[in-house]
């Protein structure tokens, strides 16, 4: 029988067949926004952890002179790579996929931590594993909350009315987006002594995380520096808690911290810097060839902006959406 290539066991959120799993889980959580984080973690213990097993097996298969400690500092590579490609976004018209690509950035976290508690001989679909992921997460400071917190989130609201289940879905991102690391924690009341020195942080993010959508708007590939630093940060952090927890007693597996100039961080920079290129040459000919609509050039440079980013970020979405399925036929 021909065995699945291993990155389909590690890069993976679940089985190809069926419906999406990032679309699953946001299905399931829009009804108890409250909740997302237990719901995150019960789901990938019950969806993804039952391929985790054989995605470890097939690891070492392929890897068998690989000591215990190449083994984690491989899953914990190949999983970083998975999140930055997985959770990957574009803006402008393309920002509806933000939930989404949120969902399979945690998705894939949760899948790296399951496959680091495999590689310490538990079992990924025990129910523990969901609190132990809460506690990394840092949603709850141990696992007995964490269990507990998880009993409580089992029950299933009913479905809100269309304009409540767009407020929850804006809710749910924003949770996303703290839990992956995108936006700020709200930890400026902590340590007394240095509260000046986080909200001055927290402040930068967010002013940052402003400029950059507003240029998504028109250049909606900045996003993908932007993402692949913060994803790859958050993922750092994770994996370093994860292997504090899962291997405290043993040596400790070597870091594979992003580095400032990582090939993926160059590439995604020049993309992004190719895509400003476009907003502005439109701009450029809009004015020098006098169009104008209603008297007015302002409609003609807006009705080509959106025109212009559309096209950048459907091009990208294309392209990028190829590549992976030539990589799963391969």
């Amino acid at each position: 029988m021909r065995s699945v290539p291993h990155r389909e066991h590690l890069n993976g959120a679940g089985s190809r067949a069926g419906p999406s799993p990032e679309r699953s889980l946001l299905a399931s959580v829009v009804t108890d926004p409250g909740h997302l984080p237990e719901r995150l973690a019960d789901f990938a213990v019950r969806r993804i952890g039952p391929a985790v097993p054989e995605a470890v097996a097939s690891l070492r298969r392929h890897h068998p002179t690989a000591n215990e400690a190449e083994l984690r500092a491989r899953v914990i590579a190949q999983g970083r790579r998975a999140v930055v490609s997985e959770g990957s976004l574009v803006g402008g018209p393309f920002l509806v996929l933000i939930p989404v690509a949120f969902c399979a950035a945690l998705l894939r976290q949760a899948r790296t931590v399951l496959e680091l508690a495999a590689l310490d001989g538990r079992d990924p679909t025990a129910s523990a594993r969901a609190g132990e992921l809460l506690v990394l997460q840092g949603v709850y400071e141990d696992t007995r909350q964490a269990q507990h917190a998880l009993a409580g989130a089992g029950h299933t609201a009913d479905t809100p009315v269309r304009w409540k289940r767009w407020t929850a879905l804006w809710h749910i991102t924003l949770r996303m987006a703290h839990l992956l690391g995108v936006l700020p924690p709200d930890d400026a009341s902590r340590a007394p002594g240095r509260r000046l020195h986080r909200v001055a942080v927290q402040a930068w993010r967010w002013l940052l995380l402003g400029t950059v959508f507003l240029v998504g708007l028109v250049a909606p590939l900045v996003w993908l520096p932007y993402m692949a630093a913060a994803y790859q940060r958050a993922d750092a952090r994770l994996a370093d808690r994860a292997l504090t927890h899962y291997f405290a007693d043993t040596a400790p597996a070597p870091r594979h911290r992003p580095s400032r100039l990582e090939p993926a961080v160059v590439a995604a920079a020049l993309r992004a810097l190719l895509s400003l290129l476009v907003p502005l040459a439109v701009t450029a000919v809009t004015i020098l060839t006098g169009l104008r609509l209603a008297d007015s050039p302002w409609p003609v440079l807006g009705i080509t902006l959106s025109t212009a980013s559309a096209a950048v970020g459907a091009l990208w979405y294309w392209r990028r959406h190829r590549h992976l399925r030539q990589h799963s036929r391969d």
